[in-house]
């Protein structure tokens, strides 16, 4: 018969509805609980509030500032020379003909395509990623922690660090109703742990870093929350945000080494993100890698602690998102639990091949007797640089203002402040079914142009109110972003405190 192309484009088959398959009532439901802040509701509004303004529309302001993400370049960093050469020759070959390009440059994409088949970033890797690369991540890691070995057949490539961290998450997560697997991640957290965690259907186990101690880790902490999880779930691993998201806490290496004796003494698998080890700005603090503490601990230790490290081309001074480059070590883990990890990652076939020839140039940077150099140093300490100096001028602006309370931001690229919300915009919030400080960051968004993450994305403990923003947008940028968010607060706290100013 002849279906009518007025039926067929209704879907209608002699007058009846087809009905879908997938729905939200058919839909996977640990798909719906899962929740990602970062890229959630309030930048949603802010991309509305975008297109309003370039449609022509009028607001109290000229452009919406996104401060909302870890998006180094999209803030206006500009990439590093070094790194984008190699990459550029790795994916043009015939530009190893060009003077333009210097020989540094070429002798690294030159090893990096041999290392491919057909001399090509076009084809598959080897699931675990270009033996080559692998072989210099293992280089690096020993130079950074001082001889401690490194084998590269413990190294794998991954699509970022969040790649690497969703694969161990799987294999790790099993069982039912008691004995599900309980997995410990520290309050704030960054949301890709609790959405994989839902995700996935295991349980998440929170245990809230020190607020009042510069977000520090508190070992007692850990065992009340252990304690607590283990009359519902069976906790198998503990999750390490360091430097932390979103707190920019550096972890001194006394926290690490309680850390490290806790995970040993529960038999916990132990998952160190360490993707803002470059990140680090104050002058009293120093990044300890989870391995390195955990070797110097003895062999008791190092022979036995189940420990995966994760690094990326996302973050530190290149603030690579885009290629999505990464990769994680993989210490005492089980030869045939390894063999299941290889199994899990063949089926993704391979990570992006741009983005391992970025990570290799990241852990095989241009040394100084070669003449690329000095203008790589001199790229990689301005960025990190600027990082440090942004880092304490917002410390210190945000700690200027009556009701926000700002921790020092020792590492990575945020700032997570404390606000105080007056009680009647709590009501007015609760009456809106949103958190308070979605309520706030909303009405900062739609009167200001800034764009932040409620604290409440991350976790926080209750009653307490904060907001995270990253410290990439430019001096002068975050100058204003600052000098806004302060004349905000300030009418905020006016309007539903009703004070005055000299009262505040």
């Amino acid at each position: 018969f002849i279906l009518s192309a007025a039926n067929a484009s209704a879907g209608r088959l002699d007058g009846k509805m087809r009905e879908k398959t997938l729905t939200m009532d058919t839909l996977n439901p640990q798909v719906k609980a899962v929740e990602y802040a970062v890229r959630g509701p309030i930048v949603l509004k802010a991309g509305e509030i975008e297109r309003y303004l370039e449609e022509g529309g009028t607001k109290p302001f000229s452009e919406v500032i996104k401060a909302n993400i870890g998006d180094a370049h999209a803030m206006g960093q500009q990439p590093i020379t070094f790194l984008r050469q190699v990459v550029a020759l790795c994916t043009f070959p015939e530009l190893m003909d060009s003077p333009s390009f210097p020989e540094d440059a070429k002798w690294r994409a030159r090893r990096i395509l041999q290392g491919c088949g057909g001399h090509s970033l076009g084809s598959y890797s080897a699931s675990p990623g270009v033996e080559c690369i692998r072989k210099d991540i293992a280089a690096y890691i020993e130079q950074r922690d001082e001889g401690v070995p490194s084998d590269w057949e413990n190294i794998y490539l991954t699509t970022g660090a969040s790649d690497g961290i969703m694969t161990i998450l799987r294999l790790l997560v099993s069982g039912k109703d008691s004995s599900r697997t309980g997995v410990m991640i520290p309050i704030p957290q960054y949301p890709l742990y609790s959405a994989a965690i839902s995700e996935m259907d295991a349980v998440q186990v929170n245990y809230y870093l020190d607020e009042d101690n510069c977000w520090a880790l508190d070992i007692n902490e850990l065992h009340r929350a252990y304690q607590a999880a283990k009359q519902h779930c069976q906790p198998r691993v503990i999750c390490i945000i360091n430097p932390g998201n979103p707190t920019g806490q550096v972890q001194s290496k006394k926290c690490i080494e309680e850390v490290l004796h806790f995970a040993y003494e529960e038999n916990l698998f132990v998952m160190s993100d360490e993707v803002y080890q470059d990140n680090v700005y104050a002058p009293d603090c120093q990044f300890h890698s989870f391995k390195k503490v955990l070797y110097e601990m003895g062999p008791e230790y190092f022979s036995s602690v189940e420990l995966v490290s994760f690094h990326s081309t996302s973050k530190g001074y290149t603030g690579e998102c885009g290629f999505r480059g990464g990769y994680m070590e993989v210490i005492n883990m089980d030869p045939e639990v390894k063999a299941q990890l290889v199994k899990l990652l063949s089926v993704r076939l391979c990570p992006p091949l741009a983005g391992q020839a970025a990570m290799d140039v990241i852990v095989n940077p241009p040394q100084p007797e070669e003449h690329t150099f000095k203008q790589f140093h001199q790229e990689k300490s301005s960025v990190l640089g600027a990082l440090a100096e942004k880092a304490k001028l917002t410390e210190q602006i945000l700690n200027s203002v009556p009701g926000i309370k700002c921790n020092p931001v020792q590492g990575s690229m945020y700032a997570f402040p404390r606000i105080f919300i007056p009680p009647k915009a709590v009501e007015e919030a609760k009456a809106l079914g949103m958190q308070p400080d979605m309520l706030y960051c909303l009405r900062l968004l739609e009167e200001t142009g800034i764009c932040v993450v409620p604290g409440s994305g991350f976790g926080q403990k209750d009653r307490t109110y904060h907001f995270r923003m990253t410290i990439l947008p430019s001096i002068e940028k975050l100058n204003v972003l600052l000098g806004k968010v302060r004349d905000f607060h300030i009418s905020f706290l006016k309007e539903y405190s009703g004070l005055e100013w000299d009262e505040i």
